[in-house]
C-alpha cells in the first residue's frame, strides 16, 4: 500500500528535504533498504532521483537520515508516554497517529536489517523499561523484581522480536502491530494472553524455583570450567 504521504486529496507543502525523507522511511519499511531504489523513492516523494542525490547524497545516507529521525522521534516521545503513566509496551513511543509515518513498520525492517542507530535505539528502549519497571514497582501496579535490568531487557526483546515477525503475528492472532495506536494492535487476541502471562506467569513457585535452581548451578558448572582450562593454559610451557 502507497503511503498517504502523496495522497492527491490533500497538498503536501513540506520542504523537499523531509519529503524524501519520510517517502525513503515508507519504502524501506514496505521492501527493505536492499530492494529500496532511490527512483522509487523520488517517484513516492514526487520528485526527480537527481534531487534524491542532491540532498542525500546516497541511498545509504538517505537511510542514516531516516534512523536519525527515528532515534529522535522516540526520545521527543519518552517524556510523553511516560507522562500518561506506567506501561509494559516499549513500542508505545513508536506510535504515531499520523500514518504517514510507518515507524513500527520501520523498525521492523531495521531489526532485520542492521544499523548502528537502531542497535542504540534497542539499549535506549530497554533503560526506558527499566524505569517504567521501577515506577511500577513504587507505584504497587508491580511486584519488586530480583533482576529488573533483565527483566526489562527481555520485555523489550519480546515486543521487538513479535515486532519483527509482525506478519505472522497478524496471520496467526489477526493483529497488525504495525498499525496506528488506535487500531487492532491493542486488539484482545494479543493483549489478553500477553497480560495472562504477565499478570499470573506460567509456573508455579514450586517449578520455577527448581528451574532456576537448575540454570544456576549450570551456569555454575560452566563458569569452573572455563576458569579450570584457562588456569591449565597458563600452565602450559611457551
Amino acid at each position: 500500500m502507497r503511503s498517504n504521504a502523496t495522497s492527491e486529496s490533500a497538498p503536501d507543502d513540506r520542504h523537499a528535504p523531509a519529503r524524501i525523507r519520510d517517502a525513503a522511511l515508507a519504502t524501506f519499511a514496505e521492501v527493505g533498504f536492499r530492494q529500496a531504489t532511490v527512483r522509487a523513492i523520488a517517484e513516492r516523494a514526487g520528485v526527480s532521483p537527481a534531487l534524491v542525490i542532491h540532498h542525500y547524497r546516497s541511498k545509504e545516507r538517505l537511510r542514516e537520515a531516516c534512523d536519525a529521525f527515528v532515534t529522535g522521534y522516540v526520545r521527543q516521545r519518552k517524556l510523553e508516554v511516560m507522562a500518561a503513566g506506567p506501561a509494559l509496551d516499549p513500542l508505545a513511543l513508536l506510535r504515531a497517529e499520523d500514518d504517514r509515518l510507518p515507524l513500527l513498520a520501520y523498525l521492523a525492517r531495521a531489526l532485520q536489517d542492521g544499523s548502528p542507530r537502531v542497535a542504540a535505539l534497542v539499549d535506549e528502549l530497554v533503560a526506558d523499561a527499566e524505569a517504567v519497571l521501577a515506577a511500577g514497582v513504587a507505584s504497587g501496579s508491580i511486584r519488586p523484581l530480583d533482576h529488573p535490568r533483565g527483566v526489562a531487557a527481555v520485555l523489550t526483546l519480546w515486543s521487538l522480536g513479535a515486532l519483527a515477525l509482525h506478519e505472522h503475528v497478524r496471520r496467526v492472532l489477526g493483529v497488525d502491530l504495525t498499525g496506528p495506536l488506535s487500531g487492532t494492535a491493542l486488539g484482545a487476541p494479543y493483549t489478553v494472553p500477553a497480560m495472562e502471562v504477565l499478570a499470573r506467569g506460567l509456573l508455579t513457585p514450586g517449578m520455577a524455583e527448581r528451574l532456576a535452581g537448575a540454570v544456576q548451578a549450570a551456569g555454575a558448572q560452566t563458569t569452573a570450567a572455563a576458569a579450570s582450562a584457562a588456569e591449565t593454559h597458563d600452565e602450559e610451557p611457551t
